[in-house]
């Protein structure tokens, strides 16, 4: 997450505050508005520290922010697939998928989470987006099932190789899950329901937890040897590293999921000739650019030089003609270089392609790259 980037708030709104906010004082955290809410940036070792050590051990992430939502009815599965171009109805019990909502130009209001429980559909949609996405959902499908959102519940994130080292000890049942399942734990005396997901690349778990027991959780778990905390600074440049999307920096409302490389994210069910095909909003543009190739592409980008290239930087050919912009741009902790974001004309998205990005009036050569920049350390089983 990028809170530089977050929409300015005047003196006179009251920024949220998560129900860890008085832990986060307590730690020496910097505070900074994101999403509507004070949220930490970064903790008294920084950044670089927080970003390493995540990838080392295991950082604890508050993202109580996000929104959490329950669908419930036997046709909750059914009516999310009209807003949403992925498969729900086929979602096993305790499994997760990532999911978009679409708009009529096929452009995406939002990414999500969805995970079946026994008695219904949990959400879990971007803090920025919550209030739409909530509408959204009551507007669009409310007649055909309860939209329930879950104010009470806040949510962490353990993310890191040693997560599950470190919370097995509060529940060796943990240790059971794969990547991108879930359940119900009691957390030492803690109720809680988890899956073994994260926006890191890494492998961990995100923990919905009652508010009133999500201070008592956070200390459990940051009194564990491997666990330290983490802000909102690391949790940006490890989701780059890992060439995971920011909803409203490298896709909104004029990004398709194919100019976005997620067509991974859509189901065959869902494709043209699919069982269940279509019905989602913006359905015939995406089918279309399926088929046909999209003008633009989301890519990896590469640089052997050290300057840091970041949103906003243009990118031109050899020529100077401008081809394409960096939607989210670091120097990559763990790789050691400048990483970044981009859509580029398709014509120059094939890797190994050679492109400049425009940093203060100078070109700065850049590779077209596969993502992760990092490899992934999800546990498959």
């Amino acid at each position: 997450m990028k809170p530089s980037m977050e929409t300015a708030m005047s003196a006179e709104q009251t920024l949220l505050k998560t129900p860890l906010h008085a832990l986060h004082i307590e730690l020496g955290a910097k505070m900074v508005p994101f999403g509507g809410y004070d949220m930490p940036v970064q903790y008294p070792t920084g950044v670089m520290a927080e970003h390493k050590h995540t990838r080392a051990a295991a950082g604890l992430f508050d993202v109580s922010h996000m929104g959490q939502v329950r669908l419930i009815g036997e046709g909750a599965a059914a009516a999310l697939e009209t807003i949403v171009p992925v498969d729900v109805i086929d979602l096993g019990l305790f499994k997760q998928r990532y999911a978009l909502f679409t708009n009529s130009e096929g452009g995406i209001l939002d990414d999500l989470m969805i995970a079946r429980r026994p008695d219904d559909l949990f959400v879990v949609v971007n803090a920025g987006c919550k209030v739409q996405d909530i509408a959204h959902m009551q507007a669009q499908i409310g007649d055909k099932c309860q939209v329930v959102p879950m104010p009470e519940q806040a949510l962490l994130a353990l993310q890191g190789p040693q997560a599950v080292t470190a919370l097995s000890r509060l529940n060796p049942e943990v240790a059971k899950l794969t990547f991108m399942t879930g359940g119900f734990f009691n957390l030492d005396g803690i109720d809680t329901f988890l899956t073994r997901s994260g926006y890191t690349g890494e492998d961990g778990f995100e923990i919905s937890v009652h508010q009133d027991q999500a201070v008592a959780l956070a200390r459990k778990l940051l009194a564990q040897p491997e666990v330290k905390p983490i802000g909102l600074g690391a949790r940006d440049s490890l989701r780059l590293e890992a060439g995971l999307c920011l909803y409203g920096h490298d896709i909104d409302t004029s990004t398709t999921p194919v100019e976005a490389s997620l067509t991974w994210a859509i189901q065959k069910v869902r494709r043209a000739g699919g069982a269940r095909a279509g019905g989602y909003p913006g359905a015939a543009v995406v089918d279309a650019q399926l088929a046909n190739g999209a003008a633009r592409k989301r890519v990896g980008l590469v640089s052997s030089e050290r300057m840091p290239v970041r949103e906003g930087a243009k990118l031109v050919n050899a020529d100077g003609a401008e081809i394409g912009v960096v939607t989210s741009g670091t120097l990559g902790p763990t790789v050691g270089k400048p990483v970044a974001l981009a859509y580029l004309s398709k014509e120059y998205s094939a890797l190994g392609t050679e492109v400049f990005a425009i940093v203060r009036d100078k070109r700065t050569p850049m590779t077209v790259s596969s993502t992760p920049f990092t490899p992934n350390g999800y546990y498959r089983g």
